[in-house]
């Protein structure tokens, strides 16, 4: 059998993944640096003040080293950051990396609002998001990676061309929704800052250590494969985290086999 490749002509396709978050005025992130929880009805102002980081410094410095390797990025914005930082995000699409929609805020979780709440909170981000850049995104992925029903399908008719509220499958296929088609591209959570450093306790190289050996497994398929590398500009952008990036990113210049893509470039492979 010979080995399946993308269009490119390589096998394995990874994608750098900069989630760019932020909460409403006054809510903290669910998971901090802390790790417990503060008592009901206490603000953990401790949380809000880590997550602030992500806009204030992290982002550049994700940016800073995206551009001293050449390589274009996925990053997924809070449609607030149109008025928190609105610079940042114009940054990040004059840089040529690829804008996705992240909610407005991530403290709205779509399986807990109605249809129509959702549908405004889609509407407004991706308004705010053209809006501020130019660019109107393309692709969307849930707060949390948490999706409703009916996300899919709002999001179809909004025009968007991929979803990655998806986890069932290790490549992307089409999804019919009652508002058209829309690809469904599967969100790898393994090498992923967020759970490996905060909600398990990992040092940041474990990050850089779980991509290699996932790299490894796929090279012994022979079937095209695809892999996330995910960031949190809050987290991975602080130095541990840009180590690991840095040494990711090494490994992966160096590799004739991989394709760094960026996640509309696989969705548009999708028929």
């Amino acid at each position: 059998m010979s080995l399946e490749i993308w269009p490119t002509g390589r096998p394995r396709a990874v994608v750098i993944n900069v989630m760019y978050e932020q909460w409403a005025d006054g809510v903290a992130p669910s998971i901090g640096p802390m790790g417990n929880p503060l008592p009901g009805g206490a603000v953990d102002y401790q949380a809000i003040s880590w997550a602030r980081y992500g806009r204030t410094t992290g982002i550049y410095h994700l940016l800073e080293l995206l551009s001293e390797f050449g390589v274009r990025g996925s990053f997924y914005a809070s449609g607030i950051l149109t008025e928190s930082a609105p610079d940042s995000l114009r940054q990040i699409v004059s840089a040529g990396h690829e804008l996705c929609g992240h909610s407005y805020s991530q403290n709205i979780i779509p399986a807990s609002i109605t249809k129509e709440e959702e549908q405004t909170d889609i509407a407004s981000s991706l308004e705010a998001l053209e809006k501020t850049t130019g660019i109107r995104p393309a692709g969307w992925i849930s707060p949390r990676c948490t999706p409703s029903q009916y996300t899919s399908e709002l999001l179809a008719a909004e025009g968007l061309s991929w979803y990655g509220d998806v986890f069932d499958a290790d490549l992307p296929s089409v999804e019919q929704t009652q508002a058209g088609p829309i690809v469904a591209l599967p969100f790898g959570m393994e090498v992923n800052d967020l759970p490996l450093f905060v909600r398990y306790g990992q040092p940041a190289r474990e990050l850089a250590q779980t991509f290699t050996e996932i790299l490894d497994e796929h090279r012994r398929s022979r079937q095209k494969t695809y892999l996330d590398v995910t960031v949190h500009a809050h987290i991975g952008g602080r130095p541990a985290g840009l180590s690991a990036l840095r040494t990711i990113l090494t490994q992966l210049k160096m590799a004739d086999d991989c394709w760094i893509a960026t996640r509309n470039e696989i969705a548009a492979c999708v028929e």
